[in-house]
């Protein structure tokens, strides 16, 4: 039987992916001089293939990510994917053979136009799906209703993109859905409902609490920021003061920055607000485990309010997820992202702490409750 390939674009499916392997048992195989996955034996084992982002944060984190899964035993083969003209004609040729000979395929991001896309070339046997973020549960949703798959945060109606894209959805959409002898799992630590015909396994980030820690606990907090404000959904202003009034109430002296944040915002909080701007270079849930972290971390709705509760599982240290209110909102957010990010802090584990916001008369503070 040939091997396991997985296609990952960013660090959290990365390390998902690693977690998937160590529930499996899976090792690594040898690679040939070319370092082209085409070219390796056939093997019962699980190579990575590394759809490289072009954003400069991610691409570090995947690097280090990458070694650590090889230092693990697998197999990973960095793919130049969005390396400029021709690269897409190049990856697809390169990947052909292995996806074809792939007894199961794993993905992160269902809704990427790249996977999608190679989804539409050649069908998997088998099919696992592993979070990368919250998007997996608006894709259990989305899949068991029979809907067109869009991310929650842009809206509804199509542009001239999705237009031309949208046969690669459509075909993509039934790729990702059982059928026949195809067979379809959701790998995730989030609070699914399983669409019919699709297998649920609960990823409890075992791998991560057996390979680091316990860590350090520091006094006071840290805080995990989010790129709301990067995709349109959250005022600019109104964030930068809710960190800045959150920083004061908890006492917190680190902020631990989304990989997708931009370098003007942070650097606004770090002077507004005095926080130790931190942009990680591993995932936070294994940041978090090596230590040293603060004895609680909050947070904004994301998928760290379901996976750090299970990665720090027994070391004393709690979470909080400051729950999004709408007057947050910009005018121009999708209508769904209320709901979505109330679902996300409403779903987090029951020892999560859930934070109100609450605008105070005759001042611009906010109280947290």
């Amino acid at each position: 039987m040939t091997g396991q390939l997985a296609f990952v674009e960013s660090p959290v499916q990365l390390l998902n992916v690693l977690e998937w392997a160590h529930t499996q048992s899976l090792g690594g195989r040898t690679v040939p001089a070319t370092g082209d996955p085409a070219d390796a034996e056939p093997a019962d084992a699980l190579t990575v293939v590394v759809l490289s982002p072009t954003d400069p944060m991610s691409r570090g984190q995947l690097r280090r990510m990458a070694q650590l899964a090889r230092d693990h035993g697998l197999t990973v083969h960095w793919q130049e994917a969005r390396g400029g003209r021709g690269s897409l004609v190049r990856t697809l040729r390169e990947l052909a053979r292995p996806l074809r000979a792939a007894e199961r395929v794993i993905i992160g991001d269902p809704f990427s136009r790249y996977v999608q896309l190679l989804l539409t070339l050649f069908a998997p046997r088998h099919l696992t799906v592993v979070d990368d973020g919250t998007a997996t549960m608006e894709f259990a949703a989305q899949l068991g209703r029979g809907e067109r798959l869009v991310r929650w945060h842009r809206k509804g109606s199509l542009g001239p993109r999705e237009l031309v894209l949208a046969p690669v959805t459509t075909l993509a959409r039934r790729r990702l859905a059982p059928a026949g002898k195809r067979t379809v799992e959701i790998f995730t630590s989030l609070p699914v409902e399983a669409p019919p015909g699709v297998t649920v396994t609960e990823n409890a980030y075992a791998w991560t609490r057996d390979t680091f820690g316990p860590p350090l606990l520091t006094g006071g907090a840290d805080l995990v920021g989010t790129s709301l404000v990067e995709t349109g959904v959250v005022d600019a202003d109104h964030y930068a003061r809710v960190v800045d009034e959150l920083a004061r109430a908890h006492g917190a002296t680190r902020y631990f920055a989304h990989r997708r944040e931009s370098a003007e915002k942070l650097h606004r909080i770090a002077v507004d607000t005095g926080l130790q701007v931190v942009r990680p270079d591993l995932p936070l849930e294994l940041i978090a485990r090596r230590g040293p972290i603060g004895r609680t971390v909050v947070s904004f709705p994301s998928t760290v309010v379901h996976t750090l509760p299970l990665a720090l599982a027994g070391t004393g240290v709690k979470v909080a997820v400051v729950e999004i209110a709408p007057e947050w909102l910009r005018a121009t957010a999708s209508p769904r992202a209320q709901g979505f990010l109330a679902g996300v802090a409403g779903t987090a584990a029951h020892e999560v702490d859930r934070l109100t916001t609450r605008v105070t008369q005759h001042t611009d503070r906010l109280e947290f409750g």
